[in-house]
């Protein structure tokens, strides 16, 4: 597992071991980095379930202006800020040691992107996107990878799904905020 491209190009990262992370293939990393490429400079990005924080990492390499990384696993957040201070981008992030739930329900924080890659067959996604949906700024994205066994998630109000990526067992979504009338001003 590394950081495909931007600033810290190459650099190794680690995950946690045991069965509770599953980490992105670079096939996929790549597959959805390079259809929100346009949107990443400057963003503010959630990376919620975050595990070893590979995909807010990337994204920050790719020129994203800071990122909020959530999981509720001590392993987890170990292995983010490790991996953080290994690619050098510690100083544009934020480690949260919380329940994705709990934080993306009390937050009062908005993002440009968020993450959503949580344990599969526990219909996370489902559950969580509606929450995420609402700490989107207008013209936001919300990208969701999950198994294929669970169909497309359904776009909470708010959100348009913009496009669906299948990548062997794992899909992905991408779901956009239309930009409000206030913000075209």
């Amino acid at each position: 597992m590394r950081v495909i491209t931007g600033i810290a190009r190459g650099h190794r990262l680690t995950a946690p071991e045991g069965m509770d992370v599953r980490p992105t293939s670079d096939k996929v990393k790549e597959g959805i980095f390079s259809a929100v490429q346009f949107e990443l400079e400057g963003a503010y990005v959630l990376d919620l379930f975050a595990g070893s924080g590979q995909l807010g990492i990337e994204a920050l390499s790719r020129g994203a202006k800071h990122a909020v990384f959530v999981d509720s696993s001590a392993k987890s957040i170990r292995c983010v800020n490790e991996n953080l201070a290994n690619t050098r981008l510690s100083k544009q992030a934020e480690v949260i040691s919380r329940d994705s739930y709990d934080y993306i329900k009390l937050t009062a924080a908005e993002f440009d992107i968020i993450i959503l890659d949580p344990p599969y067959r526990h219909g996370h996604i489902q559950k969580i996107l509606p929450l995420a949906a609402k700490k989107l700024r207008s013209g936001g994205l919300i990208i969701c990878e999950y198994e294929c066994e669970a169909g497309v998630p359904e776009a909470p109000e708010g959100l348009v799904l913009r496009k669906t990526y299948k990548y062997g067992k794992i899909n992905a979504a991408v779901f956009c905020s239309p930009v409000s009338e206030e913000d075209e001003e």
